[in-house]
C-alpha cells in the first residue's frame, strides 16, 4: 500500500496523476512513481521520498494521455528508489502498482528467480509484472486475461493497476481486499485506491468487488467477476472537492478538530424522532420484534474505532441494557470466536476499507452472523459487506490521525443505544433526555474548542516530558484509551492508558515527578474515587493533567474544564480536549503532523 492513481483519456494523463497522487499523500507514504507510455516502451520514473520530489526527477514533457501513479507504505523492503512502484518485468513491457500483500510472495520470488528472472528490488509486488508478462508469453490473447491468469497465483490481498507498452490506450485494474475505486468521466476513464482522488475530474464512482477486474478504455470500461461481464450503474459522489483542501489551516488534523461541531450536526441531522423521543435511523434494517430479540451486541474495530467502540458497548448497556463489549478486529477474526445466533455485530471503520474488521466481518456473515457497519466513506466495502448501518456524514477525514469520527461514531452509537434502548425499557423521558444532550453537543464541543488557547500552552509545557499517563474510569477509560493513541500517534512521546482503579496494580510503580498523569475526570457517580486516585498520584510526586467538569485545582497541577452534558454524554466533549493537546504537543515538538511516521491512513493490509 498506500495510494494508487490511473488515467486513461484525452487529457494529459500525468498532471492529472500527480495531482490525484498529491491527495492521497495523507494516507502516509514513504516513496512514489508513475509510469507512461512512451515512444514504443514504458517511462517509468520513482523516488524515495514525497509527491514533490518525484516530479523534480519527472521530464518537462510527458504527453502522454495514459498514466499510473503510486505512493507506497513499505511493507516488504526498505523505503528505497528500487523498491517504489511501479515495478517492471525484465523487459519493461509491463508495469505494476500495487496495494496490499502477496503472502506466498518468497515461494513466487524462487520460483521466478528459478526461472532465469532477475529480481530487481525486495518487495513482494515485484512478481506481478513478471507473472503477468510470462502468462502474456504463453499466449493470453490480451491484457485482461494474462492479469487474471498472473492473479491465479497469488495468494493475499490486492489492489492492482497495469500498464502495457503494447496496448498502450487501456489500464487493467483488479481488486481483492485493498480499495479499487473506478472515476467514470467524460470520455476519460480514472481508477484510485481512494475517492478523494477522483472528485476534482468526476462524481460517478464504481467500487470494484473483490475478484473484480476492470479494462478502462477512453470511451469508458469492462468489468469482469468469475469471467462473467458485470454491469453496474455509478453512483454519484455527494463530496465537495473542496472539502479535500487544507485551506487556511496549517494541518488536516488542526481543520478536522475544528470541524466537529459541524460534523456533530450532520451525524444527528434527520435522525432524531421527537415524538417517540426515539432515533430514525432506517438504515438498520432492524424490525421492532428483530430489536427485541437481540441477547447481546458485540462491536470489532481496529484503532480509534476499537476505542470509539468500547464507548459505544457503554451506551447500549447504559441506555438498552443490553450487554455490550468491544474487541479488536484484528484478534477477534484468528480466535475462532463463538458465533451466538441472537447476538448482534457492529463493525466500525471510518474509511471501510480497514482490511483487519472487513475480513472479521466476512468470516462472521459467512457463519451466519448479523453484522451491522458504522462507517464514514459511503459505498465503501464495509459498507457494502454489512446487512446494514449507520453513515457517520462527518465529511471526508484527510488527516491520518482520527479526531471528527471519532466523536461522530460516538454520536451514532448514542443513536443506536437510544433506538435499541426504546424499543426496550428506555422511558419516554430518558430518550427526551438523551436527545436534548444530543443536540446540545455540537454547541458544547465549539466551547471546548473555544479554550484551545489554554490547551495548547499545556501542550508546549507537557510536551516536555518523554511521556505520559493516562487515566480514566468507566465512561472515561475509553476516552483515556483514545487520548494516549492520540498523543502516542502524533507526538510520538510514549503514552499509556489504564483503568484508573488498576493502578494501584501495578502501573503506580512507574508514577513520578518525571511521568505526568492525564486524569480524565467526569462528574459521574465515580467522582469521588477518581479524587481518591488523585491523591494516590500526587503522594508520590506524580504531575496531574485533570480533564473534567470543575475546577480541580486543589487537587491536580493543571485543569481543563469542559461544559456538562448527559452522563451519558459526557466522553464525547471530555475527548476533544485530549485531541487539542495532542495536536499542540506534536506542533511543539516539530512533527509532521498529517504524516505520523510508520502509520497510513487506511490500513489495507494484516
Amino acid at each position: 500500500m498506500c495510494g494508487i492513481v490511473a488515467y486513461v483519456g484525452t487529457r494529459p494523463a500525468v498532471p492529472i496523476v500527480i495531482e490525484g497522487l498529491r491527495r492521497l499523500e495523507y494516507r502516509g507514504y514513504d516513496s512514489a512513481g508513475l509510469a507512461a507510455p512512451g515512444k514504443g516502451a514504458l517511462r517509468v520514473h520513482k523516488v524515495k521520498g514525497r509527491v514533490d520530489d518525484l516530479v523534480e526527477r519527472l521530464p518537462r514533457r510527458m504527453a502522454a494521455q495514459v498514466a499510473i501513479g503510486h505512493t507506497r507504505w513499505a511493507t516488504h523492503g526498505e523505503p528505497s528508489d528500487r523498491n517504489a512502484h511501479p515495478h517492471t518485468d525484465t523487459t519493461g513491457r509491463i508495469a505494476v502498482v500495487h496495494n496490499g500483500i502477496i503472502e506466498n510472495a518468497a515461494e513466487l520470488r524462487a520460483k521466478l528467480s528459478a526461472e532465469g528472472v532477475e529480481l530487481a528490488s525486495d518487495t513482494d509486488s515485484e512478481v506481478l509484472p513478471h507473472l503477468i508478462a510470462a502468462a502474456l508469453a504463453d499466449g493470453s490473447a490480451d491484457l485482461p486475461v494474462a492479469v487474471a491468469a498472473a492473479l491465479t497465483q497469488v495468494v493475499g490481498t490486492y489492489g492492482i493497476a497495469v500498464l502495457d507498452a503494447e496496448s498502450p490506450d487501456e489500464v487493467v485494474v483488479a481488486r481483492n481486499g485493498s480499495p479499487i475505486v473506478l472515476g467514470v468521466g467524460n470520455r476519460e476513464m480514472l481508477a484510485a485506491s481512494d475517492v478523494g482522488a477522483l472528485v476534482n475530474y468526476t462524481r460517478q464512482v464504481v467500487h470494484l468487488e473483490d475478484g473484480e477486474i476492470a479494462v478502462l478504455r477512453t470511451g469508458g470500461y469492462e468489468a469482469r467477476l468469475d469471467a462473467r461481464i458485470t454491469t453496474r450503474e455509478p453512483a454519484t459522489v455527494d463530496v465537495d472537492a473542496a472539502a479535500y483542501e487544507l485551506g487556511a489551516y496549517r494541518h488536516y488534523m488542526h481543520k478536522e478538530i475544528l470541524e466537529q461541531p459541524e460534523a456533530l450536526s450532520r451525524a444527528l441531522l434527520g435522525r432524531i424522532d421527537d415524538r417517540f423521543a426515539t432515533a430514525h435511523l432506517g438504515g438498520l434494517e432492524l424490525s421492532p420484534q428483530e430489536s427485541r430479540d437481540i441477547d447481546r451486541i458485540k462491536i470489532i474495530g481496529c484503532g480509534s474505532a476499537f476505542y470509539s467502540g468500547q464507548l459505544g458497548a457503554g451506551l447500549i448497556e447504559e441506555l438498552a441494557r443490553i450487554p455490550a463489549s468491544a474487541e479488536s478486529a484484528a484478534e477477534f477474526r484468528y480466535r475462532n470466536p463463538v458465533i451466538e445466533r441472537r447476538t448482534l455485530y457492529v463493525a466500525v471503520s471510518q474509511s471501510g476499507e480497514t482490511y483487519d474488521t472487513l475480513a472479521a466481518t466476512q468470516e462472521l456473515r459467512r457463519r451466519g452472523g448479523r453484522v451491522l457497519g458504522i462507517v464514514n466513506v459511503v459505498g465503501s466495502a464495509l459498507a457494502r459487506e454489512c446487512d446494514g448501518g449507520i453513515y457517520l456524514h462527518a465529511g471526508p477525514e484527510v488527516s491520518v490521525t482520527s479526531t471528527k469520527t471519532f466523536t461522530a461514531t460516538a454520536v451514532a452509537f448514542a443513536l443506536l443505544a437510544l433506538h435499541l434502548g426504546r424499543v426496550r425499557d428506555l422511558s419516554p423521558a430518558d430518550g427526551r433526555r438523551i436527545i436534548e444532550g444530543l443536540r446540545a453537543l455540537p454547541e458544547q464541543v465549539r466551547q471546548v474548542l473555544d479554550d484551545e488557547p489554554a490547551i495548547a500552552e499545556l501542550a508546549g509545557r507537557y510536551s516536555s516530558y518523554a511521556g505520559a499517563m493516562f487515566v480514566g474510569r468507566v465512561r472515561g477509560l475509553p476516552v483515556a484509551r483514545e487520548g494516549a493513541q492520540k498523543l502516542k500517534e502524533v507526538s510520538y512521546l510514549h503514552a499509556e492508558a489504564y483503568p484508573a482503579s488498576e493502578l494501584k496494580h501495578g502501573p503506580l510503580a512507574l508514577i513520578g515527578p518525571d511521568l505526568p498523569t492525564v486524569a480524565v475526570v467526569p462528574d459521574d457517580e465515580l467522582f469521588e474515587k477518581n479524587l481518591g486516585t488523585l491523591a494516590e498520584i500526587h503522594a508520590r510526586d506524580g504531575r496531574i493533567l485533570a480533564v473534567g467538569h470543575r475546577d480541580l485545582s486543589d487537587v491536580a497541577d493543571d485543569v481543563v474544564v469542559v461544559p456538562r452534558n448527559e452522563p451519558e454524554l459526557d466522553p464525547v466533549l471530555l475527548s476533544v480536549p485530549l485531541q487539542l493537546l495532542a495536536y499542540h504537543s506534536a506542533v511543539a515538538l516539530g512533527r509532521d503532523v498529517d504524516r505520523p511516521r510508520n502509520l497510513a491512513k487506511s490500513v489495507t493490509v494484516e
